[in-house]
């Protein structure tokens, strides 16, 4: 598939089936997570792979809309180190980029995956960070379920020309 098709025909998924995703297929995810661009090339990301069904189980008692953790193969845990300088404070946009690249190359193999924010809900965020038990300095911003999508998503044109502006608003 090709990238503009892959970016034009990708949806959310929140249905699974019960199919297991691979350790090829995850490694072709945080790869294309970590060809993401950074500030300063800092490539602050971190990813916890949720595999564990009891913890996967717990995570909808922690998030208001990650049910489809029940069915989902696995989730990663998109986390960000938190370093001084002025590049520093660009984790969030750096760890962004990273979870499209895994949703976009979710979508190109075939599998399913929906991005479910946790930064900067700072009660989410602690949660998240004592269940995996994250260090002091690295701080959680999104978790991302990934599965074999249980039906088939129709594209969803969503271009509207009423938010492009040229030079001033």
């Amino acid at each position: 598939m090709d990238i503009l098709t892959a970016i034009q025909t990708r949806r959310s998924v929140r249905r699974f089936t019960s199919d297991p995703v691979s350790e090829g297929d995850l490694e072709v995810l945080l790869r294309a997570a970590m060809q993401a661009p950074s500030a300063d090339n800092g490539q602050p990301w971190h990813f916890i792979v949720i595999n564990d069904r009891e913890i996967m189980n717990t995570i909808p008692s922690i998030h208001p809309w990650s049910e489809m953790m029940n069915e989902a193969a696995l989730g990663i845990l998109v986390c960000g180190r938190i370093v001084e300088g002025e590049m520093g404070g660009y984790w969030q946009q750096d760890c962004a980029a990273a979870t499209e690249n895994i949703l976009l190359a979710a979508h190109g193999i075939g599998l399913g995956a929906v991005w479910l924010g946790i930064a900067p809900d700072a009660r989410r965020m602690a949660h998240f960070s004592a269940l995996v038990g994250l260090p002091d300095d690295v701080q959680p911003m999104c978790l991302i379920a990934v599965g074999h999508p249980a039906r088939a998503y129709l594209p969803d044109d969503r271009y509207d020309p009423e938010k492009v502006h040229y030079n001033r608003w």
